[in-house]
């Protein structure tokens, strides 16, 4: 069966499960939700095995590309971008000619650094920060901005939730009542991909593309320990996660210490408030596991509380809100903030866009017939919210 064939099979039992739900308004007989578990099931399966055949389709145009772009650079004359950075990679700065710095030179935004590191070319960044929104969640949430420079900013805020007017008599002075104004500082880290260290026999193989692989793999290094910092970093000498900054908006009762129930995601969506709410921003967070335990949760009158997506312009929701899976979030566990609901746009990160690539051919390297790469990433995250756009469920002791 086709991925194409696979996907309409999987629209078809999506949409008979919304159909079930909506010609049964009321409380669902046994036969409804037994039908309604075995279609979710069947999504599941088929969701399952959507991804794989996707996940070998992209492999596969990956490579085409791969071999159609160094066929290209091959075949088209003069120096471009893709083709210094390869000489680059595999033979270091006496690689290149001096037509390939004049090129190197006008498309870097500055200059080259002291040890060998090149600010990446404005593409390439671009490219970079892209790849790093497919590990977790928070870039995907957040509110994302870009700043030239790396000093610490400070974000105003103030808090006017407990404000409110009068009533003036006749000839009466209005009563003075100044907002508080304070602020919130936004500091930028360094992130380090760790050294990937590459063969010089891979070096010698023109065939293979290693710009790509390179890129890749600093691009998941750094992707994945950004997503944890923004998420539980402490804030001390690293950003400060999503998680560590929220407070608790419902906390399980007795026994909901791995597990969560329908009257505590309630009680979680109305912890926030209805101002944030209203915006239309408000979504869920949690690891994917939760996802897959809250996908059996039922409201009182048996209906599910999932509602699988029939395509993009109707995505999956969870009673009526949207969801971000973020795998640094904790598992359902005892004390655990496991599930985080309201507006994350809220949530700042800041990338002070000076990405640097690093080549090592040192005897530490050389000595073990090895080339290093490492990049650094200058970024930051914070909550700037006051009035509490973001609230956690935390579980049960026990």
């Amino acid at each position: 069966m086709s991925v194409q064939e696979l996907r309409e099979k999987r629209t078809a039992k999506a949409r008979e499960y919304r159909n079930i739900l909506d010609k049964n308004p009321g409380v669902l007989t046994t036969e409804e939700t037994t039908k309604l578990d075995a279609l979710a099931k069947d999504i599941d399966d088929l969701e399952a095995t959507i991804a794989r055949h996707e996940q070998a389709m992209e492999l596969e145009s990956e490579r085409q590309v791969q071999d159609a772009a160094t066929q290209l650079a091959k075949d088209k004359p003069g120096n471009t971008l893709a083709k210094v950075f390869d000489k680059w990679v595999r033979g270091g700065d006496n690689a290149l000619s001096a037509e390939d710095w004049n090129t190197v030179r006008a498309t870097m935004s500055t200059g080259t650094g002291s040890e060998g590191g090149y600010t990446v070319p404005t593409e390439t960044a671009k490219t970079l920060i892209d790849a790093l929104k497919k590990f977790g969640g928070m870039r995907q949430a957040a509110t994302v901005i870009s700043t030239s420079a790396g000093h610490e900013m400070q974000w105003p805020t103030s808090d006017g939730t407990s404000e409110e007017g009068e009533i003036v008599g006749e000839n009466e002075e209005a009563t003075a009542a100044d907002p508080t104004f304070g602020t919130k500082s936004l500091v930028v880290y360094k992130f380090s991909s760790k050294v990937v260290a590459i063969p010089i026999e891979l070096l010698q193989d023109s065939s293979i593309d290693l710009e790509s692989f390179i890129r890749l793999r600093l691009a998941q290094r750094l992707g994945r320990i950004t997503n944890k910092k923004f998420t539980i970093g402490t804030g001390s000498g690293e950003p400060t996660g999503i998680v560590t900054a929220v407070g608790v908006g419902k906390t399980g009762a007795s026994g909901l210490d791995d597990s969560v129930d329908y009257d505590s995601l309630v009680d979680l969506i109305h912890s926030v408030d209805p101002a944030y709410r209203e915006m239309g921003n408000c979504r869920f967070m949690f690891h994917d596991l939760t996802l897959r335990d809250i996908k059996k949760l039922k409201d009182e009158q048996g209906r599910p509380l999932y509602l699988p997506s029939i395509d993009v312009k109707d995505p999956a929701t969870i009673n009526g809100y949207g969801y971000t899976i973020n795998q640094q979030i904790a598992q359902m566990a005892a004390n655990a903030k496991s599930i985080l609901f309201g507006d994350f746009s809220h949530y700042i990160i800041r990338d002070a866009m000076q990405i640097l690539y690093y080549r090592f051919t040192d005897s530490a390297y050389a000595k073990k017939g090895q080339v290093g790469f490492l990049c650094f990433l200058r970024s930051g995250g914070n909550f700037m919210d006051v009035g509490g756009a973001v609230k956690a469920f935390k579980n049960a002791a026990s």
